[in-house]
């Protein structure tokens, strides 16, 4: 059984976050390297991180800029930062009250397919949901968590999910809205989708919801998946 390391970084900055994600990116992929080029097999770490962010804008590699609605004067007059970024997918929104999970995981140690692995992510947020009554599901040609999927006039997003993999090594994630100011999203064209609406736990259940209970729901439910043992990593 794999292990995975876990750590709740708390409300962090955006830049500070996907800074720390790099670093545990590089060291993993550079045993691998090593491995490779000195005929090795040193092991490696897969981790977890959650954490919230102060409002942010994120644009993906392949992302639209004019889905961001806001000139750089409005941004700074509503708290919010801009960052292009190397994961894929379009804009999303990151602000407290949403749950921020970056899976940097060797995916060798998994099962090497992306798109499985994306399927996983995804079947980790609809398990939670149910345990709150919420039945989820996927919207075709989309990633990501949607409610009402099976009817366009209706459904809507309730976590976005965009990841970088490089050696089969993923970092980046999903971003769950629990009890986030959803009006932020009126500022972006969300994952460039112009006819979805954005929803959240806490709007849909119609009271905010207690992030730590979801928090251990996602763990358990991702450690399920991935038939692994999450142990709490003591440094940051």
């Amino acid at each position: 059984m794999q292990k995975i390391l876990f750590k709740d970084l708390g409300l962090i900055d955006y830049k500070e976050a996907w800074d720390f994600q790099e670093v545990v990116f590089k060291n993993t992929i550079d045993i691998k390297i090593q491995n490779r080029k000195e005929n090795t097999a040193l092991p490696t770490n897969n981790h977890l991180f959650f954490c919230e962010h102060p409002h942010v804008y994120t644009l993906g590699k392949s992302g639209n800029e004019a889905h961001l609605l806001l000139s750089e004067a409005v941004l700074k007059q509503k708290g919010a930062t801009y960052y292009k970024i190397n994961r894929g997918g379009d804009i999303t929104y990151h602000g407290p009250g949403q749950i921020v999970g970056y899976p940097i995981l060797d995916l060798d140690n998994f099962f090497t397919d992306i798109h499985k692995y994306l399927r996983f992510l995804e079947e980790v947020i609809i398990l939670t949901l149910a345990e709150f009554n919420i039945e989820a599901g996927r919207y075709e040609g989309y990633t990501g968590v949607w409610l009402d999927a099976d009817n366009p006039a209706k459904a809507r997003k309730i976590c976005a999910m965009g990841v970088r993999c490089s050696r089969w090594v993923t970092m980046h994630g999903f971003a769950f809205n629990v009890n986030p100011n959803l009006d932020y999203f009126d500022n972006i064209i969300p994952c460039g989708i112009k006819d979805k609406q954005v929803t959240s736990l806490q709007k849909e259940l119609g009271k905010k919801v207690a992030i730590e209970e979801v928090k251990e729901k996602i763990k358990k439910h991702f450690t399920n998946l991935f038939e692994a043992e999450m142990t709490a990593l003591t440094e940051k």
